[in-house]
């Protein structure tokens, strides 16, 4: 008897502590369990311990995609699904495949679960057609030179699809874009002609550029040439002007300076054309060539001025000597006029 004793004792121990297990639920932080009482939804259970009634209530488990069969704790934390390398036909009928990743968060753990029998499986689906359907819209070049246009249309079709599930679609990352091989040569082909062109444009703008340069410095060159030269012009003509000035004072002094030696006997003017008469046939006669010179008349009574302006000019200095000087010589006999000669005669040189 005391055995049977001992022995209902120790059932009736396994039971309540399998009772109080039951009974005890703790969920970790960032997780929550959904209760179910006799299969009817009765609440969320949050982070921490919790008590239940075994036996009649019950946490719901869920079967997702990519997640463990049959499971109970629900994580709220931000998760990320891994698309696998989808086809898509773009508007200008080729085929590329897609890789991309999607990022999402549960915000409503009751819809998460009754809302939808396969959240993430959910997810996947719908992604891979919005992503067909973005796409389609473009042509090739624009979906490959386009991924953040992709990512925020897939993120507001995606985040507005999944809301009635509970689920916040933070964001879509397309990640690789692989063309068929064949699309990819003709690609590369473009691109190198792309670059050969963009090399040309820039070889022949820089060409350009320089020739610009070069007609800028030539014309600033001419300019600076021509002010130059300008410049040089005027103060040669300044120069000339004020030799000619200066040449008109001396010989205004000069003039004068005869005058006051004449002193009234001769006059000046016809001593000066005698003198510029007199070089005129000076440097004719400095010539090498062969010529014929005219004799006027008038050269008789040109000599004869000569002879009688310098007989003027030795008395002059005579009279003016001063007295501790040594006395003038005897002055020169007279010389009398050339008489007239008869018309001008061709004299052979």
């Amino acid at each position: 008897m005391e055995g049977f004793l001992l022995l209902f004792g120790i059932f009736i121990t396994i039971v309540v502590l399998i009772f109080l297990a039951s009974a005890v639920r703790i969920v970790p932080q960032m997780q929550v369990l959904v209760l179910e009482r006799l299969g009817k939804y009765a609440g969320i259970l949050g982070s921490g311990p919790h008590l239940i009634v075994p036996f009649i209530d019950a946490p719901r488990s869920v079967t997702w995609t990519g997640f463990p069969f049959g499971m109970k704790y629900i994580d709220l934390r931000e998760q990320y699904t891994d698309l696998p390398m989808q086809p898509v036909i773009t508007k200008d009928n080729v085929t590329v495949g897609v890789d991309s990743v999607i990022y999402w968060q549960i915000t409503d753990p009751y819809k998460a679960v009754y809302e939808v029998s396969d959240l993430s499986g959910g997810i996947i689906q719908l992604t891979i057609t919005a992503m067909r359907s973005v796409m389609g819209e473009m042509d090739l070049d624009e979906t490959l030179s386009s991924r953040d246009v992709i990512n925020s249309k897939l993120r507001m079709v995606m985040d507005g699809a999944t809301n009635k599930w509970g689920v916040k679609v933070t964001r879509v990352e397309v990640r690789n874009i692989n063309p068929p091989e064949d699309v990819r040569v003709t690609m590369e082909k473009q691109m190198t002609a792309e670059r050969n062109r963009r090399a040309l444009v820039l070889q022949a703008e820089g060409e350009k550029q320089a020739a610009i340069t070069r007609a800028e410095g030539e014309r600033e060159a001419a300019i600076a040439r021509a002010e130059g030269e300008r410049q040089m012009q005027i103060l040669r003509a300044d120069g000339a002007a004020q030799a000619r000035l200066r040449a008109a004072d001396a010989e205004a002094k000069s003039i004068q300076m005869i005058a006051q030696s004449l002193a009234g006997a001769g006059n000046p003017a016809h001593y000066l054309i005698m003198g510029r008469y007199i070089e005129s046939l000076r440097d004719m006669a400095q010539s090498q060539n062969s010529k014929v010179v005219f004799m006027p008349v008038e050269a008789s009574n040109v000599l004869s001025s000569v002879g009688m302006f310098k007989e003027m000019f030795t008395d002059n200095t005579a009279n003016a000597t001063p007295p501790n000087q040594l006395p003038p010589q005897a002055p020169a006999p007279a010389r009398t006029a050339i008489p007239t000669s008869p018309p001008p005669q061709y004299v052979q040189r």
